[in-house]
């Protein structure tokens, strides 16, 4: 039980990891802030948006969790909703870049 947690952890890690640096690739390289979105002025602009946001989601959404209220604090309700999204989000990432990486490598 204790390896599959561990397993879990690990690739939870590899996914907000690889979102974290997607994202911030992603804002240096196109100069614009990188947000969930899915359009585009052409069909390709699209997909390279739609796959932006697969990539880099769960770090988007760990940051829309700690966006304040108008009264200036955190809603805690947000926050826990945008982090549950966000490791669920994170683990399926990381499995996808872990699986290829293996499926690379060996």
């Amino acid at each position: 039980m204790a390896k599959e947690l561990l397993l879990a952890a690990f690739l939870i890690g590899i996914g907000l990891c690889v979102a974290g640096a997607g994202t911030h690739l992603y804002q240096w390289l196109a100069r614009q802030q990188a947000i969930l979105r899915f359009d585009g002025k052409t069909y390709v602009a699209a997909m390279g948006h739609l796959a932006m946001s697969f990539i880099c989601g769960p770090y988007i959404m760990l940051q829309l969790g700690w966006q304040h209220e108008d009264n200036s604090t955190l809603s805690m309700t947000s926050m826990l909703v945008a982090s549950v999204v966000a490791f669920g989000w994170a683990f399926v990432t990381g499995m996808l870049f872990m699986g290829v990486y293996v499926a690379i490598r060996y």
